[in-house]
């Protein structure tokens, strides 16, 4: 059975010691006959309001393969680490190899960079010259363009009942 447990740990520590807690919580799991499947850290997040007056913290998914005694374990010392703030433990029905959600969100940096550069910079040109061909054809020649514009936007404007002078729509 699998099992997927976030938990959001203080944001007055640093992201090294994050990361010993979330350490020291597998090895609690794999003491108690479990193994962790997928780990990952999310980074510094905002939380949707205050929990013990701080508004992040930082994330952490682990995806446990195990028995009951195995989450039991996991959920016990978490109550008692005093640096996690919340925790969420979900069963799930079948396991997923892909990262989750937020990770496929996040690209590394590296890997952004050059890929929207190449492709920016073509576009960019082109965008520019079909920007300028457009405006010129928008553009209207003589001011009997301009006054039939205006006369539709009059059209357009709802008729207002000037008998109760209340504001509202006439009814026809």
């Amino acid at each position: 059975m699998y099992y997927e447990t976030t938990f959001i740990v203080n944001p007055d520590i640093s992201q090294e010691k994050s990361q010993e807690l979330t350490d020291q919580l597998v090895s609690k799991v794999e003491k108690a006959g479990g193994r962790i499947v997928k780990r990952e850290y999310w980074g510094v997040r905002l939380l949707a309001y205050p929990i013990e007056k701080r508004k992040r913290g930082h994330y952490v998914l682990l995806v446990t393969d195990g028995e009951a005694a195995a989450i039991q374990a996991l959920e016990t010392a978490i109550q008692l680490e005093e640096r996690i703030l919340r925790f969420l433990t979900v069963r799930l029905s079948e396991m997923s190899d892909e990262p989750s959600p937020l990770m496929r969100r996040r690209k590394p940096r590296s890997e952004e960079k050059p890929a929207e550069e190449a492709e920016a910079t073509p576009a960019t040109d082109a965008t520019t010259d079909t920007d300028n061909k457009a405006a010129a054809e928008a553009t209207p020649a003589t001011d009997d363009a301009t006054d039939t514009g205006q006369a539709a936007a009059e059209e357009a404007k709802p008729a207002v009942d000037t008998a109760t002078d209340t504001g509202e729509p006439a009814e026809a």
